[in-house]
C-alpha cells in the first residue's frame, strides 16, 4: 500500500519542495495539491477514501489552515485524517492552536530539503505501520 496525500498550501516554491522531498521518501505516494482550505473540503468530498493524510499550510487565503481544521474534525466523514501542519510558523501558540484542533503533527518550513526528507520519512513511516 502507498501513501495518498493532499497537500494544501497556496505557495508554489513550497509545493515544489514538499514535492521534492516526497519523491525522495516515498517515490510511488500519490498527491493532491489544492491552493486553500475551501478547495481542500471539496477535493475531500470527493477523494476522501483516496486520501491517507494532508499536510496543512497555515497561512492561505480564502480559507486558513485553523478554519480548515475546525470544519474537518467536525465532519464525521473526513475527522479520522490524520493531519501534519506544514507551515512557516514556529510560533508556539500556532503550533498549540493546532494541536487543539486535531493537528497530530507540525512541521516547520525550511529550504533544508534534507530535513523535510527525514520528517516525512518518519511521518509516512508512522502513518503506513
Amino acid at each position: 500500500m502507498f501513501a495518498h496525500i493532499l497537500l494544501i498550501d497556496d505557495d508554489e516554491d513550497d509545493q515544489f519542495i514538499f514535492l521534492t522531498a516526497l519523491k525522495a521518501v516515498a517515490p510511488k505516494c500519490a498527491c493532491r495539491i489544492v491552493n486553500n482550505g475551501a478547495d481542500a473540503i471539496r477535493d475531500l468530498q470527493v477523494h476522501h477514501s483516496k486520501t491517507n493524510m494532508i499536510f496543512l499550510d497555515l497561512n492561505m487565503p480564502i480559507m486558513n489552515g485553523f478554519e480548515f481544521l475546525a470544519i474537518l474534525k467536525t465532519d464525521s466523514l473526513l475527522s479520522s485524517l490524520p493531519v501534519t501542519i506544514y507551515s512557516t510558523s514556529d510560533d508556539p501558540v500556532d503550533i498549540k492552536r493546532a494541536k487543539a484542533l486535531g493537528a497530530e503533527q507540525f512541521i516547520s518550513k525550511s529550504w533544508d530539503i534534507q530535513a523535510l526528507i527525514d520528517e516525512l520519512n518518519g511521518i509516512i513511516s508512522l502513518q503506513q505501520a
